[in-house]
């Protein structure tokens, strides 16, 4: 059973996890001056499987509880890779600040899947009024670095937003297909465990120098790509998943570029503020509280 609604808990652990991905960012821009991107993600995914392999050995749970949550697995393992893969690449071709847009589209294309293929997740005029407030500030956030368009930054473009397709499919297909017969401990696993080979051989192909060094930076951004994000936020993520409408819980995550400006941006690589901000925070905010609100102020009813 989940609330069509989000306590105050869930929101709590959401602007938590934001605030871990915000500063992800930066630890991968400084990771990257010594290890190729495909390959740091690699490098995360497995490290994070054998982190995640031994705890549930300690756990005693089972790895693959049925063939089918195998082949679930694969299947999300393979999304969540061509994901990361996509992000990696599509920067080569486009603005920073555009893919940030781009990518965080993810939560139009959960909300809609959600609409139609999860029960008890619907879209309504709330929750579509406050997912474009709050994409509307992460627009205004970036708006002076877009960029003008043109065709040359158009493949870079729609490769990002595949990305952040696949980032919403992954959610909606774990939410239909695993969710119910595995637990977050499972669910993680099986998308860093099959991401690993995928992100090495695409790195393999595609990346012809893989380490150009090596420093205590690069190590302590690898450990926090690998422990903190893909190890235990993304554990505390899919739990959330388990629990709560995805639909609510993707749409927090528009906070996650607003929290990256402050810690990725303005704390650790030392980047100015902009006023951009001022208006951009509120307009997340109040998107938020919207996407969050019962319709007529009705009590939020439970659904299975």
């Amino acid at each position: 059973m989940y609330k069509a609604q989000l306590p105050w808990q869930p929101i709590a652990l959401l602007l938590f996890l934001a605030l871990i991905w915000g500063a992800n960012m930066a630890l991968i821009k400084i990771g990257a001056h010594d290890l190729a991107p495909l390959f740091m993600a690699g490098i995360r995914s497995f490290v994070a499987s054998i982190c995640l392999f031994i705890w549930m050995r300690v756990k005693k749970v089972t790895i693959f509880p049925s063939k089918t949550a195998l082949l679930h697995g694969m299947v999300v393992g393979i999304l969540f890779g061509s994901e990361f893969a996509l992000i990696y690449v599509g920067l080569e071709y486009t603005l920073a600040a555009r893919s940030y847009i781009l990518v965080y589209s993810a939560p139009f294309f959960v909300a809609l899947g959600a609409h139609f293929f999860l029960k008890g997740d619907r879209l309504n005029p709330w929750k579509a009024a406050g997912l474009i407030m709050a994409f509307a500030g992460v627009v205004v956030l970036f708006i002076k670095d877009l960029g003008p368009f043109s065709l040359g930054t158009l493949k870079g473009d729609l490769i990002t937003l595949t990305a952040g397709a696949m980032w919403g499919g992954t959610t909606l297909y774990i939410k239909r297909f695993l969710a119910h017969d595995t637990i977050p401990l499972q669910t993680l696993f099986y998308q860093v465990l099959f991401s690993t080979p995928m992100l090495f051989f695409l790195s393999m192909i595609i990346e012809d120098r893989v380490v150009f060094g090596f420093s205590f930076f690069t190590g302590f951004s690898v450990f926090y790509q690998s422990i903190v994000v893909a190890f235990l936020s993304y554990l505390l993520w899919f739990e959330l998943i388990h629990r709560y409408p995805v639909s609510l819980l993707h749409a927090f995550s528009f906070f996650t570029p607003v929290f990256g400006v402050f810690l990725s941006g303005a704390l650790i690589l030392g980047e100015p503020i902009g006023p951009n901000l001022l208006v951009a925070l509120p307009l997340v905010c109040v998107g938020m509280i919207v996407v969050n609100r019962s319709p007529f102020g009705k009590p939020a009813a439970q659904t299975v």
